[in-house]
């Protein structure tokens, strides 16, 4: 999960895991209460989460979730390209994301950032 706060990429490698959940949910200037809506955990569950929770893989998802972000596992070798592109992209975060149309198809590597960055490149789109 990576944060956007007034134009500075905050990442997992300098900040941990609760800190970025709390720099979020403050980046949406949302407060604890309003978690149980978007989530449904209480106030005090969220803030034990928050301050010194240990969340669960399916609890963190789900916070995620809430808060307009995805859990991603980014291979170590792939980590600066993708931090590179988060940066570079930082100015659009808040715009919806297009349905991309057949033209995209034909995109060079060098318009499209993302192109392989989160594959192996052995496998296709069914992992074989």
């Amino acid at each position: 999960m990576f944060l956007y706060i007034k134009k500075q990429l905050i990442s997992f490698l300098m900040i941990n895991l609760l800190q970025q959940i709390k720099h979020r949910r403050l980046a949406l200037k949302l407060k604890q209460n309003d978690m149980l809506m978007r989530v449904g955990i209480s106030r005090q569950q969220y803030q034990r989460l928050e301050a010194k929770g240990n969340p669960r893989l399916d609890t963190l998802e789900l916070i995620a979730k809430g808060l307009n972000s995805d859990v991603m596992l980014i291979p170590k070798e792939k980590l600066n390209a993708v931090l590179a592109v988060l940066e570079s992209d930082g100015d659009n975060t808040s715009l919806p994301h297009k349905q991309p149309d057949h033209s995209d198809e034909q995109k060079k590597l060098s318009d499209d950032l993302w192109k392989g960055l989160l594959e192996d490149g052995d496998e296709d789109d069914n992992g074989n």
